[in-house]
């Protein structure tokens, strides 16, 4: 069996790894369009801050342990075309500048996603900058490395953690979003506590507000126009989201969701015969909106390649799905969520309630003790928790988790009350957070 994998990440390796291990007679193929295998995006920022001392630190394994199991791991090729009819992929070889072809069995695409870029004016000039890969975090380091003021465009998790990091290095950071929050995926509860941390930590936010061109001098930004305004600029980094990479795959009758991710079943197959999909080229169901989503996370790429590779196998297993679970740090603050939130759950047809609580996360005499706030979401007509999100100093990812698994298996308000949780001083109070927040619903 003629395996050929189009990218060589998380999903990718997850399902090489599955294979390897339940199929000796597969030969594998893997067709990496750059350098480096398996390695952890999402530590990406903490090596531009330097709480990661070496970039090669984020990789998890080299491309030498692949092709030391039997898998042909190949680097610089980058997957031009896929003729699904006649079942061969085409790429491009870096290396040696020539054309090359693969036919297989069975295709696996993960391939990841590109950063977004803006399309405007000036957009390619030097000092501009996207952060998705090693090269281009140590080419962020390199040219920002002697400049006093950085400016991020975008305000979702990578440019926030990258906000963070820079000015923990002592640098002044301005930050532009076109939205009128931080934190793209959180509710206003969340997103204002994101924006007291941001202002007590001196990031100048300019919020509402779209850029519209980049101006330069000797081909380096030196401006950046906004519809309100036109700030200096020294570097800049872009970080307003990531496409599904699926262009290669024109002509070939898979279907697309409107985000441009292959839209996969349970066993992540595309409808196109013998063509797979996983990680964030493909889309993930959403067990609460009941709908294909696109949720580009590690954790999402890393269980979608090992459905995959066990399927492309011969066994039959299936991705659950996912509940929209995620988490970050801002300076003293912790964020995280997991379901919808409001604006989501009324764009999916729910009819439901919402309570905000302050609450300490363990008993209140004990040192340490800060409020933390937290948002919770109720279905009315079930009676279900929908979602939660949360933000404080402390004990913000111990609630998440557990509400995670709440509302995994559509608990209900009334359900969360007689849950049994772990109680100790330190640790929480005789009712937990969670269980105050549904206690609230009436």
């Amino acid at each position: 069996m003629k395996v050929v994998i189009i990218g060589g990440d998380a999903a990718g390796m997850s399902a090489a790894m599955q294979i390897v291990h339940k199929r000796e007679d597969a030969s594998i193929t893997v067709l990496e369009r750059g350098g480096i295998y398996s390695y952890g995006q999402c530590g990406l920022p903490y090596y531009l801050g330097g709480t990661v001392d070496e970039a090669e630190d984020l990789i998890a394994r080299p491309v030498s342990f692949f092709r030391d199991k039997g898998i042909d791991a190949k680097t610089y090729h980058e997957v031009t075309k896929v003729e699904s009819d006649k079942q061969l992929v085409h790429a491009f070889d870096h290396e040696s500048s020539s054309d090359v072809s693969f036919s297989y069995d069975v295709l696996l695409c993960a391939s990841g996603g590109s950063p977004l870029r803006l399309p405007v004016d000036g957009a390619d000039l030097e000092g501009i900058h996207t952060l998705k890969t090693i090269p281009d975090a140590k080419a962020i380091k390199d040219d920002l490395e002697q400049t006093d003021q950085i400016t991020i465009v975008g305000a979702g998790y990578i440019g926030l953690e990258v906000a963070e990091n820079y000015v923990e290095q002592g640098k002044k950071v301005r930050l532009i979003n076109r939205s009128d929050k931080l934190g793209s995926n959180f509710d206003e509860t969340v997103s204002e506590a994101l924006r007291e941390e941001a202002e007590k930590h001196g990031i100048e936010l300019h919020l509402h507000e779209d850029v519209t061109r980049f101006e330069g001098e000797d081909g380096r930004v030196s401006r950046i126009v906004t519809t309100k305004g036109s700030y200096e600029a020294e570097g800049v980094i872009v970080a307003v989201g990531i496409s599904p990479n699926t262009s290669y795959l024109e002509g070939t009758g898979v279907h697309l969701h409107y985000s441009g991710a292959a839209i996969v079943d349970p066993y992540m197959r595309t409808n196109v015969a013998n063509i797979y999909a996983a990680g964030d080229c493909a889309t993930q169901y959403h067990r609460i909106k009941e709908q294909h989503d696109y949720v580009p996370l590690g954790t999402h790429a890393n269980k979608q390649g090992r459905v995959a590779g066990a399927n492309i196998s011969g066994e039959r297993k299936t991705f659950q799905g996912i509940v929209g679970t995620a988490i970050m740090r801002f300076f003293d603050l912790t964020a995280g969520r997991t379901g919808i939130g409001v604006s989501e759950a009324k764009e999916t047809g729910y009819a439901c309630s919402v309570k905000v609580i302050e609450t300490h996360p363990y008993a209140d005499y004990f040192p340490g003790a800060n409020k933390m706030k937290l948002q919770l979401v109720k279905d009315d007509a079930s009676g279900r928790l929908l979602g939660i999100q949360a933000v404080g100093t402390t004990g913000v990812d111990k609630r998440i988790d557990a509400a995670s698994v709440m509302i995994y298996n559509n608990m209900t308000t009334t359900d969360i009350q007689h849950l049994d949780l772990s109680y100790a001083p330190p640790y929480n109070s005789t009712w937990d957070p969670v269980q105050k927040g549904v206690r609230a619903f009436k």
